[in-house]
């Protein structure tokens, strides 16, 4: 056995394997820095966190099939859904509102907060007097339980939907 060529097999493989960490790394902060959008990176965040305390990720009381896996906003991609839908389908007023709500949702160190946290947090802003700060909420609860309940996971494995329903079943057997 080569020892030295078996230690430069092992030395190059492990250059490679801290590359990749580096490379992964450096591709999270090179997103942050020049993410393009209409949300900023830190906006998409804090859409995603609202999501994922409004829906956050479990099973459900009653579940289709013995082996159902937790579902949750994020896990369906709900926030993803939001973002393309405030970006796209939304007036500039609301837009502007949802993005000012964010700016100061960010101040109160929401994305740092535990489920707990966060749920005071958005129920403060629930029961505010502040009206732009309750529309916001409204807002958002509405839209995620709307883009949670439409997605397919939930509407095949949950409600039971099919895309066809109908079928033809003929009386004569075939052979």
């Amino acid at each position: 056995m080569d020892r030295r060529k078996s230690l430069k097999i092992l030395g190059g493989a492990g250059v490679g394997i801290a590359g990749l960490a580096i490379a992964d790394w450096k591709w999270h902060f090179v997103d942050q820095m020049t993410h393009e959008g209409f949300f900023s990176w830190k906006e998409e965040k804090m859409i995603s966190a609202i999501a994922d305390t409004i829906i956050p990720e479990g099973l459900p009381a009653i579940t289709p099939s013995p082996d159902s896996k937790p579902i949750g906003a994020l896990s369906t991609g709900t926030d993803k859904f939001l973002i393309k839908l405030f970006e796209h389908c939304y007036e500039v007023e609301d837009q502007n509102l949802i993005k000012s709500q964010l700016k100061e949702l960010g101040k109160t160190n929401f994305l740092n907060a535990d489920q707990k946290g966060r749920e005071e947090i958005l129920m403060a802003m629930a029961n505010s007097e502040n009206e732009d700060e309750k529309k916001f909420f409204d807002l958002m609860k509405s839209q995620t339980i709307f883009g949670f309940t439409t997605v397919k996971e939930v509407m095949v494995d949950y409600y039971g939907y099919k895309v066809a329903p109908g079928k033809y079943e003929g009386c004569i057997t075939i052979a």
